[in-house]
């Protein structure tokens, strides 16, 4: 989708179109399609809301507004407004945590424990190596002594953003699980920082948060690798198996929008063994 014409976008876009309202569109966000612009980047989505909207609504229609964002990898439920005003009142509900999100993500091995929340604030840093890059990471207000093993408080990061994830294990099999993932703020890159930095468990095909000191892909355990008929040396092209599954807005009465995972994830879950819940 990064190649295609704007128009052919749009249109896909609009086939993917969950609901629609006086003041909001929803759609399915499909997989590696970024939201914003940048060097680079040839099509995104903020570049086709007015071809949008005209498909949409006819001739006269205003631009959509953006009101939140996920990432290029990320699939799922995402909300755009109709006028600068709805967008204006759903930020503020994002923004004041009033929206309720619910992620799906395969990850690999077996969160310790099976639930709970992760609580530990991210910083952006510049990771030094033979290839210099930039990556968010956990800025603990908590270590162990090393003389005693007891927790002591240590100074906070000033630049680091306090951020919370809440998690629950579905499935698991073949070395991964199958996670539900509740983030109750919206930190750059959150759950993937919480979830391989935090519990030890990086998403499947999340190459960038799989090691912090180099840009390689993901080491697969063998099960897995198995599982998925696939090679190591192949691993590179395993895709993030992250999905904005259920989204709960507030406007007036609540509404709530849940899209199924993209193909590939649903295959992935088959050959995993990993059963899907049924809501």
């Amino acid at each position: 989708l990064q190649q295609v014409h704007p128009n052919v976008l749009a249109k896909v876009l609009k086939q993917r179109t969950v609901y629609q309202n006086e003041e909001i569109v929803v759609i399915d966000k499909p997989y590696g399609l970024p939201v914003h612009g940048g060097p680079g980047i040839k099509n995104c989505i903020a570049d086709v809301l007015p071809i949008l909207a005209k498909m949409l609504e006819g001739m006269k229609a205003d631009p959509l507004h953006l009101c939140h964002r996920l990432d290029k990898e990320t699939t799922g439920v995402m909300v755009l407004a109709r006028s600068k005003e709805a967008a204006e009142k759903i930020r503020l509900l994002f923004k004041t945590r009033q929206v309720e999100k619910i992620y799906w993500a395969v990850v690999l091995g077996d969160p310790d424990p099976v639930e709970g929340i992760v609580e530990i604030p991210i910083v952006e840093k510049e990771v030094r190596s033979h290839q210099s890059h930039y990556k968010m990471t956990l800025a603990p207000n908590y270590r162990l002594r090393p003389e005693d093993g007891k927790v002591v408080k240590i100074r906070r990061n000033r630049n680091a953003e306090s951020a919370v994830t809440r998690y629950r294990r579905l499935a698991s099999a073949s070395a991964c699980s199958l996670l539900e993932l509740q983030p109750i703020t919206g930190v750059k890159h959150q759950i993937r920082v919480h979830l391989a930095y935090g519990l030890g468990c990086p998403i499947l095909g999340d190459h960038k948060y799989s090691h912090w000191s180099k840009l390689a892909p993901q080491k697969l355990p063998e099960l897995t690798l198995r599982r998925l008929k696939l090679e190591q040396s192949k691993a590179r092209h395993l895709p993030l198996h992250l999905h904005a599954h259920r989204l709960r807005l507030p406007l007036g009465q609540p509404l709530d929008f849940v899209c199924k995972p993209p193909l590939f994830f649903q295959k992935t879950l088959r050959k995993l063994e990993l059963d899907i819940p049924k809501d």
